[in-house]
């Protein structure tokens, strides 16, 4: 089973503001490698992003590169990253993962 092509080294996100969406999410972090799966959950009552995402990236590499860079400015907000300690793989996912 080819098990190792499909992990995800990922990053957990907090303080991310609630104009960003899950497609700049993707670009910003993309500049540290190839990012795989990028979750961004909506609150339903509001339809605002909860807050916080979860970034995938294709290699250990991109993941060090982005756990490396201090701060992480994105609108002018610093955003909290830190490597995620629990796969999402298993998570539900929303329509707007891939935004």
């Amino acid at each position: 089973m080819a098990t190792s092509s499909r992990k995800v080294f990922e990053v957990f996100v907090s303080k991310v503001p609630w104009t960003v969406a899950g497609k700049e999410m993707r670009e910003y972090f993309g500049q540290f490698g190839q990012v795989k799966r990028c979750l961004l959950p909506f609150d339903k009552e509001t339809g605002f992003h909860r807050g916080f995402c979860w970034v995938g990236f294709s290699t250990e590499e991109g993941l060090n590169n982005a756990l490396q860079k201090e701060p992480h400015l994105l609108e002018g907000v610093k955003l909290q990253v830190q490597k995620n300690q629990r796969p999402f793989s298993g998570r539900k996912s929303n329509k707007n993962e891939n935004e």
